[in-house]
């Protein structure tokens, strides 16, 4: 079962947490996806496409929620 069907099954959970282990890099974007119910592949493309367009912002938020949640 790939991670798309994995996230669309689920209902959302309450609280945040990371998913190391369905994350590709440390889980933030998984870990948002079980938080928000929202597939961690439009999480993945919104980072992306943040840091394009936010030189490089993105990424401090990035290492701000992986180092400070869990």
């Amino acid at each position: 079962m790939s991670n798309l069907t994995q996230n669309n099954s689920r209902p959302p959970s309450s609280g945040f947490r990371l998913d190391k282990q369905s994350g590709k890099l440390m889980g933030v974007c998984s870990g948002l996806a079980n938080w928000s119910g929202v597939d961690a592949l439009i999480w993945r493309l919104g980072f992306v496409g943040a840091v394009f367009l936010g030189v490089g912002f993105p990424i401090l938020i990035y290492l701000a929620v992986a180092l400070i949640a869990d």
